[in-house]
């Protein structure tokens, strides 16, 4: 293995780009990290020096070029022995099928709440669609932490990459103010308290750059 460079975007906006970097540094991974500034005139010719789909984030490996933040997970666990995935196959069927829904739906939540990693107490008007994503990701994160959690206060017991998908929605949760479970709120304060998610917000409140848009990347 050559030495790993993930390439991501702004800290406080970047969901996509947290989720694998939040992976590499649980799996204790050395790796370079280049940053590149969304929402400018040249971003787009940047991040196409790196990434066949022209977003971030993307990991390179020497030649190889993994893009998607799931792909970037799934090829870091491989690389650590298939660590961040729950060891016992009933768990790990269903670690994936939470990633595989954050990854393709939850699209209410995702667009009417976009990240912004400092951003406190905003309120939103709370549309049925995002309704029923608040929902479904608190019946998720109850279900995971009932049948598999035991062993930790992860969703998995274990940190996994189901932490790393939901990474994100926590820091949204939080900053939108959302009404979820105790279960819920619990696991929210566990993730919020994690050093290496503490370690990306410290970094995305000294960015100086500010975006008025949705979420990117």
């Amino acid at each position: 293995m050559s030495e790993l460079t993930l390439v991501i975007g702004n800290r406080n906006y970047s969901s996509w780009s947290l989720r694998p970097w939040a992976l590499l540094k649980h799996l204790g991974f050395e790796f370079r990290e280049l940053l590149i500034r969304l929402d400018t005139p040249t971003t787009r010719d940047e991040i196409e020096k790196y990434s066949p789909s022209g977003r971030v984030p993307v990991l390179l490996d020497g030649e190889l070029c993994v893009w998607e933040s799931l792909a970037i997970c799934e090829y870091v666990a491989e690389l650590g022995g298939r660590r961040g995935w729950p060891h016992e196959a009933r768990a790990r069927a269903v670690a994936r099928s939470v990633c595989a829904e954050m990854h393709s739906g939850l699209v209410n939540l995702r667009t009417e709440w976009p990240m912004n990693a400092r951003a406190r107490h905003r309120h939103t008007v709370l549309t049925p669609g995002l309704e029923a994503d608040i929902d479904r990701v608190d019946e998720m994160w109850n279900d995971c932490r009932r049948r598999f959690g035991a062993a930790g206060p992860w969703l998995f017991g274990e940190y996994s990459i189901a932490d790393a998908m939901y990474a994100p929605v926590v820091l949204r949760f939080n900053t939108y103010g959302a009404q979820v479970s105790e279960t819920a709120r619990w696991y929210m304060a566990a993730a919020l308290e994690d050093p290496v998610l503490q370690s990306w917000l410290a970094a995305a409140k000294a960015e100086p750059w500010t975006i008025e848009a949705s979420e990117i990347g």
